[in-house]
């Protein structure tokens, strides 16, 4: 009998973390077909099956849960026990996996990762993006970035250094025949693009003046999941839109939208980076803090 690899337990581990065959083989860079193969046969050996599968859900069995809580922490000791080694590397390599948003990794992308990639080519970056809040070190992954205030509070932060803003923004046409709003009372009159949060609630929107705080429960004719689709929704002149400033920034400097409310839509603070404290981090993910740490001085200046 054959005796299961570190790229075994590991699988076991991701499909036991995410619930599902098809979101670890994901994380773990791999079809779900090789997965699923490496799993039977991972059974075969043990003689014991160690999940229950259905067409609609995965779950361990009694049998895995055992399995799933011996293996887990002596495989953490020996992850640790390699990163421990990797950090003496004079050269960066391995995988960094990091959690993010939409909008926060095409903000991250060119100054940071890009930049990264080409210092380091030997690493690789797994980067996943989602609306959801995770707990980035029970679902395997090695750092997360989020706006400051959705940082938790037991990671250790590293400001990204530029402030973030919203921008309500309708198509010129649209303005041209309902009017511009002045004050977010004037909403209440208006068309605007709700939008679903990943909880399933509908995002209210925010404005400050004067300290003055409003949130508004917009309404209008389509309630959409994802910016880009929003974007697409307010060119065509449907309604009102609220955005990250940055996802409609070329937009409104090529006329294509027209900005509204703006004395309304303060700045507030910005990107964080945010990892968990290591006893022994991988020689990749110093050289990204680093990095991080860089490009942050360098928007500050």
């Amino acid at each position: 009998m054959s005796r299961p690899g570190l790229k075994e337990l590991d699988a076991v581990i991701a499909i036991a973390r995410r619930n599902s065959f098809r979101a670890a083989a994901l994380d773990l860079g791999i079809s779900t077909t090789a997965l699923s193969n490496a799993i039977a046969k991972l059974e075969s050996n043990l003689g014991v099956r160690l999940f229950n599968r259905t067409t609609r859900s995965v779950s361990l069995t009694d049998a895995g849960r055992e399995f799933v809580g011996h293996v887990r922490p002596a495989l953490q000791d020996i992850h640790d026990a390699m990163d421990a080694v990797r950090s003496q590397q004079s050269t960066p390599s391995g995988t960094l996996r990091i959690n993010t948003f939409p909008t926060a990794a095409r903000e991250i992308s060119d100054p940071l990762v890009i930049e990264y990639l080409k210092r380091y080519p030997q690493v690789h970056i797994d980067l996943v993006t989602e609306g959801r809040m995770i707990d980035i070190v029970s679902e395997g992954f090695d750092l997360g970035v989020r706006v400051a205030a959705l940082v938790p509070k037991d990671m250790i932060a590293v400001s990204l250094g530029r402030q973030q803003r919203y921008a309500v923004v309708a198509s010129p046409a649209y303005l041209e025949e309902h009017g511009t709003p002045r004050t977010p009372a004037d909403l209440a009159k208006h068309r605007c693009i709700r939008v679903r949060l990943p909880n399933g609630a509908l995002f209210r929107w925010r404005f400050e003046k004067d300290e003055h705080v409003v949130q508004v429960d917009v309404d209008g004719p389509i309630t959409l999941d994802e910016a880009s689709l929003a974007r697409a929704a307010v060119l065509s002149g449907i309604g009102l839109g609220l955005f990250m400033e940055q996802d409609v920034l070329d937009d409104i400097e090529g006329n294509r939208l027209v900005r509204v409310l703006e004395d309304w839509t303060p700045p507030f603070a910005g990107l964080c980076l945010y990892y968990p404290g290591r006893r022994n981090p991988s020689s990749a993910f110093k050289a990204f803090i680093s990095l991080a740490r860089e490009v942050a001085a360098a928007r500050a200046r």
